[in-house]
């Protein structure tokens, strides 16, 4: 069975159990080695299982602490829209840069201030709670939106912003990236309000586009590694079956 089938199996038989209310809310779901063993699925799968209930909003996934129910219903949302990252980014690049530039030119002095207080919080939640940061960073990109006094850029970023919130793959890539310390970049952050505060559309422009190609390295650095661990465990699994046989 394909590893998406899998996870998407696992997924659907636990949000039956929650549904069904076998799981009281605030009740802590089993370990992941022990669902792994009972679905006979890899943890990797469990993972991703994890992630797809948080996002249909019936789990909480508490770093360091485990998987708690949040609810006994899903959100009702439409199904995620499951966009790779690197899309993502691709788009954003595009919008976002040439939002900048417009913003270094139309955002009001309270839009200023408020990016710089943004930027204040990031730097001092970075220091705290990545989850948080998180948070910070897409007020942060939506203010920008905002001051380019345009509705119809602050839908679109939005909506770029809801896809990276609702796509499995850009869960599981920030996911891991989070469990790395990978922290939203307060230099890079300042720059752009710098730019947009000096009011030099092509500064803040340079400042989003070098921005998210640091985030896409970032992530290509997250996916490399990830590739080399499976790549390492299947070679492992290998090995390990050629010793069964070989003692035959």
């Amino acid at each position: 069975m394909a590893q998406q089938r899998l996870y998407a199996k696992v997924t659907e038989a636990l949000a039956d159990e929650i549904l069904r209310r076998e799981y009281a809310i605030g009740d802590r779901l089993p370990a992941e080695r022990v669902l792994a063993e009972s679905y006979g699925v890899s943890r990797p799968t469990i993972r991703e299982a994890m992630i797809a209930l948080e996002v249909d909003g019936l789990v909480d996934i508490v770093s360091g602490s485990g998987v708690y129910v949040r609810a006994h219903e899903r959100r009702g949302a439409p199904a995620p829209m499951d966009v790779g990252p690197y899309e993502l980014l691709e788009a954003r690049s595009l919008i976002e840069a040439e939002a900048a530039a417009l913003a270094a030119t139309q955002a009001s002095p309270e839009i200023i201030a408020t990016l710089e207080r943004l930027l204040e919080k990031m730097e001092a939640e970075n220091a705290r709670d990545l989850v948080m940061s998180e948070e910070v960073d897409r007020q942060f990109h939506l203010t920008i939106a905002e001051g380019t006094n345009n509705s119809a850029l602050v839908h679109v970023i939005t909506e770029l912003w809801n896809a990276r919130a609702s796509s499995l793959q850009s869960i599981q890539f920030h996911t891991k990236m989070r469990a790395e310390g990978i922290k939203p970049r307060i230099d890079e952050h300042g720059a752009i309000v710098d730019a947009i505060r000096k009011r030099d559309p092509d500064a803040a422009r340079a400042a989003m586009r070098s921005h998210l190609s640091g985030v896409a390295d970032m992530i290509f650095s997250v996916s490399e590694a990830d590739a080399v661990a499976r790549a390492r465990a299947e070679i492992s699994a290998e090995r390990q079956k050629y010793r069964v046989r070989s003692t035959l």
